[in-house]
C-alpha cells in the first residue's frame, strides 16, 4: 500500500522544451489569444502620388458639359500620322491622314482616304543618310514611320543649323501639296535608321485630276492659308499704329470658331458590395463599409488621372498639338531638349513625366556637372529645371522601345491653360466630383453602393501643353 502511494522522484521526465529547458511560463503563442491586436488599415500598393489631379485647378461644369471657344483659326488638323505594321510592312492608317491641315476636310471620305494610304512607298534609309536636299525639287510628301530624321537649315551667316527633329508619325513636304512644285527649303537627314513613306507628288497630282473632293479640298485649304493670320494660324485683327494724324485707321472684328469643341465629363464607376453580416458584426474597431470605400475610392482615382493623360478623345497625350511635340536630340533628355520644350510657351507650370524619365534627365544633367535646385509643391521638395517642377506620374506609358513622353503645361481657366473639369453638388455626394449612391440590399444580403466619378480634362489652347517625345529612359549599356 505504501508502495503504491510512494511519490514519485523528484527527478521525474516533465514536458521539456525543445532546446532540453522544462517550460515554465505560459507559451505566448498561446498567451495571444487573450491580447488585444494593434491593427492598421488595410494598405494599398497601386496609391500613387496623383500630381496631375493635384495640380490642375478644377473648373465646375454645370451640365456636364464645358465648351472651349475660340478665336477663328484656318489651320486645322496638326496632329500625327499613324500606322499599322501588317504582313507587307508598315502602312498608314487612312483616317490619321486628315491629320494632315492640307487633307483634314476629308475625315468622312473613306475610299479617298484608303486610296491615298496605298499610294505611299515605303523605303528603309540608314542613319546619316540624305533624305532630300535642299535646292532639289520637291517631288514628294514624306512620312516618317520609324526613327527620326532631322531638318537642316542654313543659318545666317551660311552655316548649317537644325529647325527640327521628326519623328514617328510626323511629316515634311506638306507646304507642296496643292501648290505648284518649287525646291526644298532645307535638308533632312536620318539621325537614326529610319523606316519612310513616301507619296510621289506626280500621283498625288493625278488623284486630284480624278477627284472632284480632293480638289475641293486643297483650294479650301490654299485660300484659308492666304487670307491674314497670325502665326498661330488665327483669323487676323487689323490695327493701325504709328500713323499720321488724320490717317484712316483700319477697321476690324475678332471672328469666332463655329464650331468649338466641347469636352463631356467622363465618368469611372464601380458597384461596391459588401455582407450585412460583416457589415453587422465585424465593424469593430474599424468601420468595415467606410475602409472598403476608401480603397474603392483610391482605385477610382488612380483611373481618374490614367485616363486624364491615356484616354484617345480628351486624354493629355493625344491633344498635344504637333507644333508642340518635339523629340529628343539624341535620345535620353538632355538639359537642352528641357529648355526646347520649355520655350515653346509661356508660364509653364509644371513637367510631367514617367519617374524614370526624370532618372535618365537626372544623368544626363549629371554627366554635364549642372544639379538644378530643387523646388517646393504643395508642401514636397521636387526636382525642377528652370525653377518649373517636374512632377513624377507612373500613367505615362513607357514604349516596347523604353521611349517615354515629357509633359509641361501651363495651367488655369485665366492663364488659358490646362485645366480639370469635373461638377460639384452631385446628389449624395462624398468628394468633390465624386458621389457614392445607396443601391439596396439584395436577397444574399449583400449591401451595394454605386461609387462614381465625373471628370475630364481640357487644352484651352495649343501652347498650354507641349511634349518631349521619344524620351529614352534606359541608362545607356544597360
Amino acid at each position: 500500500m505504501t508502495d503504491a502511494l510512494a511519490v514519485a522522484p523528484t527527478d521525474a521526465a516533465e514536458p521539456a522544451e525543445p532546446n532540453g529547458h522544462a517550460q515554465q511560463t505560459l507559451d505566448t503563442a498561446a498567451a495571444s489569444n487573450l491580447a488585444t491586436t494593434t491593427k492598421t488599415a488595410p494598405q494599398m500598393q497601386g496609391i500613387t502620388s496623383r500630381w496631375l489631379i493635384r495640380m490642375l485647378p478644377w473648373v465646375h461644369v454645370s451640365g456636364g458639359t464645358y465648351r472651349v471657344n475660340r478665336r477663328l483659326v484656318y489651320a486645322v488638323g496638326g496632329g500625327r500620322v499613324s500606322f499599322a505594321d501588317t504582313t507587307d510592312g508598315v502602312r498608314i492608317i487612312p483616317p490619321s491622314l486628315c491629320e494632315v491641315p492640307a487633307l483634314a476636310g476629308l475625315d468622312e471620305d473613306d475610299e479617298l482616304l484608303e486610296t491615298l494610304a496605298v499610294g505611299f512607298v515605303a523605303e528603309e534609309v540608314a542613319a546619316g543618310a540624305t533624305i532630300v536636299e535642299a535646292g532639289r525639287p520637291c517631288d514628294r510628301f514624306v512620312v516618317v514611320a520609324h526613327g527620326k530624321a532631322k531638318r537642316i537649315g542654313t543659318g545666317p551667316y551660311g552655316e548649317p543649323t537644325q529647325l527640327a527633329v521628326e519623328a514617328e508619325g510626323d511629316y515634311f513636304g506638306e507646304e507642296a501639296l496643292g501648290a505648284p512644285e518649287g525646291p526644298w527649303g532645307y535638308t533632312a537627314v536620318a539621325a537614326t535608321g529610319c523606316t519612310l513613306l513616301s507619296l510621289p507628288l506626280r500621283e498625288l497630282r493625278l488623284l486630284v485630276d480624278r477627284s472632284s473632293a480632293l480638289q475641293a479640298q486643297l483650294r479650301r485649304y490654299q485660300d484659308s492659308a492666304a487670307r491674314p493670320q497670325t502665326h498661330k494660324g488665327e483669323a487676323d485683327i487689323e490695327l493701325t499704329s504709328s500713323h499720321p494724324s488724320e490717317a484712316p485707321v483700319a477697321g476690324t472684328f475678332a471672328d469666332y470658331d463655329t464650331d468649338p469643341r466641347e469636352y463631356q465629363l467622363s465618368v469611372a464607376q464601380t458597384v461596391l458590395r459588401v455582407s450585412t453580416r460583416v457589415a453587422d458584426l465585424l465593424n469593430d474597431p474599424m468601420d468595415q463599409v467606410g475602409q472598403q470605400l476608401r480603397l474603392t475610392i483610391q482605385a477610382l482615382r488612380e483611373r481618374q488621372e490614367d485616363e486624364m493623360v491615356n484616354n484617345a478623345e480628351f486624354g493629355l497625350l493625344a491633344n498635344v498639338h504637333r507644333r508642340h511635340r518635339i523629340a529628343t536630340r539624341s535620345g535620353p533628355p538632355t538639359p537642352d531638349d528641357m529648355d526646347d520644350l520649355l520655350c515653346r510657351r509661356r508660364s509653364t507650370r509644371l513637367f510631367l513625366a514617367h519617374p524614370r524619365a526624370i532618372a535618365a534627365f537626372g544623368r544626363e544633367c549629371s554627366k554635364r556637372g549642372i544639379y538644378p535646385k530643387p523646388v517646393e509643391a504643395h508642401g514636397e521638395v521636387v526636382p525642377a529645371w528652370r525653377n518649373v517642377p517636374i512632377l513624377p506620374c507612373n500613367k505615362l506609358p513607357i514604349s516596347e522601345g523604353r521611349t517615354s513622353t515629357i509633359l509641361a503645361m501651363r495651367t488655369g481657366e485665366d492663364d488659358q491653360g490646362v485645366v480639370g473639369l469635373f461638377q460639384t453638388g452631385l446628389p449624395e455626394e462624398h468628394e468633390p466630383g465624386l458621389n457614392v449612391r445607396f443601391m439596396g440590399v439584395d436577397e444574399q444580403a449583400i449591401v451595394r453602393y454605386l461609387v462614381s466619378a465625373y471628370y475630364s480634362v481640357a487644352v484651352l489652347v495649343p501652347d498650354a501643353l507641349g511634349a518631349l517625345d521619344d524620351v529614352e529612359v534606359d541608362h545607356p549599356g544597360s
